[in-house]
């Protein structure tokens, strides 16, 4: 799934755009300061940032001049309270993306990350594996150059095997990072969603470890 990192200290703000980002089928990874989105940066993949320039702590400029110093070509978004054209020329100068005025409209914005996105140099869009293709922009799946429908759960599922091909992922990992949900020993949707994408992928491709989870060959 396309990860958005999302840093802004207003928590309206924030759960107002982790709604939508979910909604546009994004993953909102968030950080509520500056020193906390460099941190993330250091260990998650994201693909776009949107990042306000009134954080506590580290700025947003700051932060934003780091990113682009270690030399991330990621694309980022500035929201900021200010409408000063310097502000403004600060930011784009800096290595910002795209400036967005508070207050905003949520579908501009949204419709900005998703031309940022469809721009961006940065991470691929399209993962393969095995012949198996997942486009994260038009949400297309193939197989062996064949269209095939997948649901959201299904896609996200196959995201996850797709991106850690060849690992064991666990019952628990799998709920948690498709369904964000704790464990329940007494769930069985993992499995029910594995038997409905080998359907649709090949049964070879997704190998039962016996005790362990399931991994893509």
């Amino acid at each position: 799934m396309t990860r958005i990192l999302l840093v802004d200290d207003e928590p309206h703000i924030i759960a107002l755009l982790e709604r939508a980002l979910r909604t546009d089928g994004l993953e909102p990874l968030v950080a509520e300061d500056g020193e906390t989105a460099l941190e993330l940066l250091e260990t998650e993949e994201v693909d776009l940032i949107i990042l306000d320039v009134g954080l506590p702590g580290i700025d947003g400029f700051d932060v934003l001049r780091r990113v682009r110093g270690s030399g991330s070509a990621v694309p980022v978004i500035m929201l900021t309270a200010r409408s000063g054209t310097n502000d403004t020329v600060e930011g784009l100068d800096a290595g910002a993306s795209d400036y967005v005025p508070k207050p905003f409209v949520v579908a501009e914005l949204l419709a900005r990350v998703r031309s940022r996105l469809r721009e961006s140099p940065g991470p691929a869009t399209v993962i393969t594996r095995d012949g198996v293709s997942l486009d994260m922009l038009t949400r297309r799946a193939t197989v062996d150059g064949r269209d095939i429908d997948l649901s959201a759960r299904e896609f996200a599922l196959a995201e996850q095997f797709l991106r850690h091909a060849g690992e064991v992922l666990s019952r628990e990992t799998l709920l948690s990072r498709v369904w964000e949900l704790d464990f329940d020993p007494g769930s069985n949707v993992v499995d029910v969603y594995v038997r409905y994408l080998r359907g649709k992928v090949g049964a070879s491709r997704i190998v039962t470890v016996r005790g362990e989870g399931y991994r893509w060959e």
